[in-house]
């Protein structure tokens, strides 16, 4: 179920699905590997302007809480503010195959988008709790499937795509996602939210602004193995026009959301986020350049108007991460390792005292 369907009282406008997806365009894909005992892992493909249009370049900017992780492609993000390629998430220690998916996707799908440079965002979360990450299970064509994979509309949260084997607030965690409109002036706007969640110790959960991961302390086999480490990826959509550093300013609102939901911001957790806007297409173009030379325009957001944004952000990541642990149900991973599902009924009880 979702945080909405429970009933828990959470601010702001959803979209129409309450997903990254309500941004006109958008599209999301899975490929989810659950074999055996030991292989619990998968890949995520976000797609900003789907199959069709994904050499288009967006506005994007990135910021990081904590750099004990991997988001590939940032240097280039940070030179130019343009991001284009589909988007991937998946385990630590699988960013190789998928970063080489992504190029093989690229260069069957659309080979002239293959001719010059392709430098794919790729992040990650640990799952070696519950996965053999160490083993060669993600490959290539894992990537490839969750890009073709990708769709509007509806996207599965829980333990699926790259967030299989995650763990979150010593539950079992994984994808979630949520969406915010935003009114201005005569238009509305949507503003999405992807995590993958996999981080902050059991003692730290907050629902609704209630403290109730100490009073849920018991049954918590995390504990032992690593309290509090692990990760999260965000990554935030919008349709509102804006600049490549205003895409920054909204992903540095991401730990805002995180922290309403309790973590601290563990040492041992990689929190890195991406933020980008779908507004002025072919505004952005870095390809090399061919014809006579001429000038971009570009409408934007003015700075002192997007705080309305910015509330959206920190409201939708808070709504995807519950939507993430209540997606989720218990699983048994690699060593017999077992992730719980988070009780509802204990929840519901918490929050009604």
């Amino acid at each position: 179920m979702r945080a909405r369907e429970l009933g828990l009282e959470l601010p702001g406008r959803p979209g129409p699905g309450n997903a990254i997806t309500d941004v006109p365009g958008v599209e999301v894909g899975y490929t989810t590997l659950i074999e055996g005992e030991a292989v619990r892992t998968g890949v995520t493909a976000i797609l900003p302007r789907g199959r069709e249009g994904f050499d288009v370049p967006c506005a994007a900017g990135w910021h990081s809480l904590n750099g004990n992780g991997e988001m590939t492609g940032t240097a280039w993000l940070s030179e130019t503010g343009v991001l284009r390629l589909p988007v991937l998430i998946t385990n630590t220690h699988a960013v190789g195959p998928c970063h080489r998916g992504v190029i093989d996707w690229v260069a069957r799908h659309k080979p002239s988008a293959a001719d010059q440079w392709l430098l794919p965002v790729v992040a990650e979360t640990w799952d070696g709790y519950l996965n053999d990450i160490n083993g060669p299970h993600v490959r290539p064509e894992h990537a490839i499937a969750a890009i073709d994979a990708a769709r509007p509309g509806p996207v599965a949260e829980g333990s699926v795509g790259g967030g299989t084997g995650m763990n979150c607030y010593g539950f079992k965690g994984g994808s979630g996602t949520s969406s915010r409109q935003v009114s201005y002036g005569s238009a509305t706007h949507t503003v999405g939210a992807f995590v993958q969640a996999n981080f902050g110790s059991r003692k730290e959960l907050t629902v609704c602004g209630v403290p109730v991961g100490r009073d849920l302390a018991d049954d918590d086999p995390l504990e032992t193995f690593y309290a509090g480490a692990g990760s999260v990826i965000a990554v935030i959509a919008t349709d509102a026009p804006l600049l490549p550093m205003q895409c920054t300013a909204l992903a540095r609102r991401v730990p805002l959301g995180l922290a309403r939901t309790g973590t601290t911001g563990s040492h041992f957790s990689g929190d890195i986020f991406l933020a980008f806007s779908t507004g002025n297409p072919q505004a952005f173009d870095t390809a090399f350049p061919r014809g006579e030379p001429g000038y971009a325009q570009v409408s934007f957001v003015p700075w002192n108007r997007l705080d309305d944004f910015f509330e959206a952000v920190v409201e939708s990541v808070e709504e995807a991460v519950l939507n993430a642990l209540l997606g989720a149900e218990t699983m048994i991973g690699r060593d017999g390792h077992r992730s719980p599902g988070l009780p509802v009924d204990r929840l519901l009880e918490l929050l009604g005292r």
